[in-house]
């Protein structure tokens, strides 16, 4: 019987499952969007928008409990100047799932995990093209037979 057991093990050890749900939050921060297994991304999704809830104080303690859960440094300052700021309206359900069908090799069932809110495009001002001053052709001699 599983009483009192609160999360899914994924088949790992603690330290291994640890190690996975770091690895896939980077990730997932740095690309914003991941292709994985179900059962990792459904609970990837809760520590993801933990994180994100979390960013929304952006302290210097946020910051530092941030790094406990991230592997690169890049990917916490991705938290707090981009992604909590997109979502500062919203109050939680900020991952959408996918399902995408199931893997070829062993038949799991994979997802496409992404935040609700893309980023954004930067948009450039395109200069208007000048138009090119064509030379003036050259004669060519003409053969005379």
């Amino acid at each position: 019987m599983r009483h009192h057991i609160k999360t899914k093990t994924l088949g790992r050890k603690k330290a291994s499952r640890e190690a996975l749900f770091r690895s896939l939050a980077t990730s997932l921060v740095l690309y914003e969007k991941i292709k994985t297994t179900e059962a990792k991304a459904k609970l990837l999704r809760s520590y993801v928008e933990k994180m994100i809830t979390l960013g929304k104080k952006n302290t210097l303690h946020t910051r530092r409990q941030l790094l406990k859960k991230l592997y690169v440094e890049s990917a916490v300052k991705k938290v707090l100047d981009d992604l909590s700021p997109r979502f500062s309206q919203r109050k939680g359900g900020y991952l959408r799932i996918t399902k995408l069908g199931f893997r070829r090799g062993d038949a799991a069932k994979m997802v496409k995990i992404e935040f609700v809110e893309s980023a954004k495009p930067k948009t450039e001002t395109k200069e208007a093209k000048k138009p090119v001053k064509k030379s003036p052709k050259t004669k060519k001699a003409t053969k005379t037979k």
